[in-house]
């Protein structure tokens, strides 16, 4: 991988480890977890402390994944995240990508090698790294630990063609803020109009 700005370090978290699927492990036992692509990509390692890089947390945990969004089961592993905070999750064998604004689940029909694969190959698209590219273009740097927020959120039709205004901030309240907003749309019509304050 490259543009790595942070690995997991020791495993301290053993039941959830000893939960994933072997390929998992293998993966997480040579490196617990990365930020790579300087922030575009974020796979969760077995730990737990920092909270944000905990697999355990979004999961199992209070602020497990599955209680907001309706489309997941809990046997869905969010292994990791885009720089924006879409999830990456394995069913099966099979990767899956969650939209945190809308809800929407795409199967990208690949298994998890293939994946990283993908993202090595084609990190533009198979990670979505054009809002971290506006970003970084301007000047601003992903710290680990942290995602970009875009506001309107890029599920909302705007009058103007002013490209998405992006910031940095702690991973727990963008994904809070996604879930937060999800909630407020899922049940309204298309073409519904909304008024809704920035992160």
């Amino acid at each position: 991988m490259k543009g790595i700005i942070y690995t997991g370090g020791e495993l301290t978290d053993l039941v959830t480890l000893a939960r994933l699927p072997t390929y998992l492990q293998a993966f997480l036992r040579a490196r617990n977890g990365v930020v790579a692509y300087f922030g575009g990509l974020h796979i969760r390692g077995c730990v737990a402390a920092p909270g944000w890089h905990a697999l355990a947390q979004v999961w199992q945990g209070e602020q497990a994944l599955w209680r907001t969004y309706g489309e997941l089961r809990k046997s869905d592993i969010p292994f990791g995240q885009d720089c924006v905070g879409n999830q990456f999750l394995l069913r099966g064998d099979a990767v899956l990508l969650l939209d945190t604004e809308t809800g929407e689940l795409a199967d990208l029909d690949v298994d998890f090698k293939h994946f990283l694969f993908g993202a090595e190959k084609f990190p533009m698209d198979a990670l979505g790294l054009e809002p971290l590219r506006t970003f970084q273009q301007a000047g601003g740097v992903l710290q680990p630990g942290q995602l970009l927020s875009l506001y309107p959120p890029l599920c909302l039709a705007t009058n103007g063609s002013t490209p998405a205004a992006t910031k940095a901030v702690p991973a727990a309240k963008r994904l809070d803020w996604l879930a937060d907003f999800y909630r407020q749309i899922k049940d309204l019509p298309d073409g519904q109009a909304v008024t809704l304050a920035p992160l």
